[in-house]
């Protein structure tokens, strides 16, 4: 759901069974004077099925070609073992974290969002992908160091990838 918005049309396939996206799917954004290509990859797994392993695969390239890593979590499941799996690869590439907290459009899941703070990173934002909350937040953390957008500077921009365990909101 956050990468469809953020991209401004319905490329990544939304649905409630995990394994439906499993190969990177690109993106562009415009924001403000920034433009950025973004990468939505499958839901990172420890289960069994057959596909996680390719899943993780295509997952760390996204990360490899990223600039910066948004890592986005259930905010009305909480952490998982799942998360923490995905934290310590993220950890391992030494690339910049921007946490996104989704689906918090309730004041009861914003009180809870502490409990991430457990995964060790510093940057958080609760945003709701499905109800347009705090994706300007998103954007602007996401931009904050990026040079404005020239045309000749367009093979230069920062690219960022959206990483998570399956279902917690990153197509949307």
């Amino acid at each position: 759901t956050i990468f469809n918005r953020l991209v401004g049309k319905k490329i990544s396939i939304i649905e409630d069974t995990p394994g439906i996206t499993r190969d990177r799917i690109y993106g562009s954004v415009s924001y403000r004077d920034y433009k950025f290509h973004l990468i939505d990859t499958g839901g990172i797994d420890l289960g069994d099925e057959h596909f996680n392993d390719e899943i993780k695969i295509q997952a760390e390239l996204a990360i490899e070609e990223a600039d910066i890593v948004v890592l986005v979590l259930d905010g009305k499941e909480g952490l998982t073992s799942n998360d923490f799996a995905v934290r310590d690869i993220l950890m391992k590439s030494n690339k910049p974290v921007i946490v996104a907290i989704n689906k918090c459009d309730s004041k009861q899941i914003k009180e809870n969002i502490y409990d991430f703070y457990e995964l060790g990173f510093s940057n958080f934002i609760t945003v709701s992908g499905e109800q347009n909350i705090g994706i300007t937040d998103l954007l602007d953390e996401v931009t904050k160091d990026f040079n404005e957008f020239t045309e000749e500077e367009e093979d230069n921009r920062i690219k960022f990838s959206v990483i998570g365990r399956p279902n917690v909101g990153k197509s949307s």
